[in-house]
């Protein structure tokens, strides 16, 4: 028998419906007399937004035909009362949850934690969160997978001018704060502007990518990819005339979708698909996270070079085509591989 502690169990449409449901969840079983499936238990600790905008009507009720069961974790209580979870599934931040969440890892072997909480703190610092792209150095008959170049800023926006000039970065520049749990950016035209731009920042070289974007989502060994309107290019004439620092909230909820958009072949062809699959392969095994995506361009006027501008841990799902159908499909399989 199967009991599950928490409170909020969700079930289709945010409920359990039926009492005979309820009953059969208690016994960890779903389904009918002669296609009774064994229920997996996920635990979640998300936020309001994360939850309202993952855990949509039409995922859990996938969810719940195929097995899954998904139940909010109280914070308020020990993790280790709660459950039994088979997987847990969080994006909180915090050192405290992080130290929770590493000691029922411990205590727990048996439970999938997506993902670890000391892999997901790589991607957050945008000083490191490229480093495993760049040691790929990813090259083949498909295309080259590099970074921008980029300098870390940490204090004194007056000494920016002179550490691009030893750098040697090209304008325009794009500043991201190094905590990557803002999406905020800017673009400096000028060296005199870049000492009104607050650290701690990244900086990284503006490539001229035709105003579009590709994200790669990635959940377990699927692969998905997206098109999505980005910063238009900065020409060299346009740039000669521009000056001052620009700023934008959040590019990717300002831009539309670009999956409709008739662009030019060279713009909106996707990459190719064997690049991606290995990329994300790599990053899996390097990053040790299954649950995130990753922002590239294709470097304008070529082909085959690309760029990882960015990489964010268990990204909006909710805005990946059948994304319902791949994370189910995913959590079935990670049981099947515990």
């Amino acid at each position: 028998m199967k009991m599950v502690r928490g409170e909020n169990v969700v079930g289709y449409e945010g409920e359990v419906e039926e009492e005979e449901e309820e009953k059969e969840m208690e016994m960890g079983m779903v389904g009918s007399p002669q296609q009774q499936m064994k229920l997996v238990v996920v635990g979640y600790a998300l936020t309001s937004k994360k939850t309202k905008s993952f855990l949509q009507p039409k995922l859990v009720g996938l969810a719940r035909n195929k097995g899954i069961l998904f139940v909010a974790i109280d914070q308020s209580r020990p993790l280790s009362d709660q459950g039994p979870f088979d997987i847990v599934l969080h994006k909180l931040s915090g050192s405290k949850w992080s130290r929770i969440l590493e000691d029922y890892r411990q205590t727990h072997p048996h439970v999938a934690v997506l993902d670890p909480p000391d892999a997901i703190e790589q991607v957050y610092n945008r000083q490191y969160m490229l480093e495993d792209v760049a040691d790929l150095n990813l090259s083949d008959s498909y295309g080259t997978v590099g970074v921008p170049r980029q300098l870390v800023i940490e204090t004194d926006p007056s000494s920016i001018s002179d550490a691009v000039n030893k750098a040697g970065l090209a304008l325009p520049l794009v500043a991201k704060p190094l905590v990557a749990k803002s999406h905020e950016l800017s673009l400096a035209y000028d060296t005199l502007s870049l000492q009104k731009l607050e650290p701690p920042l990244v900086l990284q070289e503006f490539i001229n990518h035709g105003g579009v974007l590709f994200k790669v989502f990635i959940v377990g060994e699927a692969v998905k990819v997206v098109r999505r309107f980005s910063l238009p290019d900065v020409s060299k004439r346009e740039l000669s005339k521009s000056a001052g620092v620009f700023h934008f909230p959040r590019v990717s909820c300002v831009a539309a979708s670009a999956e409709e958009a008739d662009l030019d072949p060279c713009v909106g062809e996707l990459p190719p698909r064997p690049l991606l699959e290995r990329l994300a392969r790599e990053l899996r095994r390097r990053l040790g996270l299954r649950l995130f995506n990753l922002d590239i361009i294709r470097e304008h006027g070529t082909k085959d070079r690309y760029y990882v501008i960015d990489i964010n841990y268990f990204p909006g799902y909710g805005k990946m085509p059948e994304y319902e159908h791949i994370f189910t499909d995913f959590l079935l399989n990670l049981m099947k591989q515990k």
